[in-house]
């Protein structure tokens, strides 16, 4: 049975771009960067989350082949990857501040939901990233402390 999510991925151009973007502005920390010859596992998470990594991933073999790619890097280019990460923060309008003062794409001022504030950026690539901060009575908490 299974019973988290422990690693699930992001596709980038570019790892040195995708660690000054996820760390150097959005403040993730580096989890693992090893080089597996064809292909370099470089993971980012959360400053002490431990229990879930996001891969950087670059399009291309051994994953797919090359045409594929192109494809796929096409496509991330032009916004169509759909929702590719959520974070939370326990002051959504400072942290959109700060990002907003970093350079960071914003696509969507915070809002008011049901759940709590939240608001949209891009990365350099194209993929779209949610950054909410719950209410106290949002469901997504679970075993989560509520964002104060």
């Amino acid at each position: 049975m299974l019973n988290s999510i422990n690693l699930s991925h992001v596709f980038v151009n570019d790892h040195q771009q995708a660690l000054d973007f996820y760390v150097g502005k959005l403040g993730l920390e580096v989890a693992h960067n090893v080089p597996l010859g064809c292909i370099r596992c470089l993971t980012v998470r959360a400053p002490g989350e431990i229990a879930h990594e996001i891969l950087l991933e670059i399009p291309g073999p051994p994953g797919m082949d090359e045409k594929s790619a192109g494809q796929i890097r096409e496509l991330i280019s032009k916004g169509a990857s759909g929702f590719a990460a959520g974070f939370t923060t326990t002051d959504a309008k400072k942290t959109f501040a700060s990002l907003k003062a970093k350079g960071v794409d914003i696509t969507h001022e915070p809002n008011e939901q049901p759940y709590g504030t939240d608001f949209g950026i891009r990365d350099p690539f194209g993929n779209h990233i949610r950054i909410v901060q719950l209410v106290s009575t949002s469901h997504q908490l679970g075993p989560k402390a509520a964002a104060r």
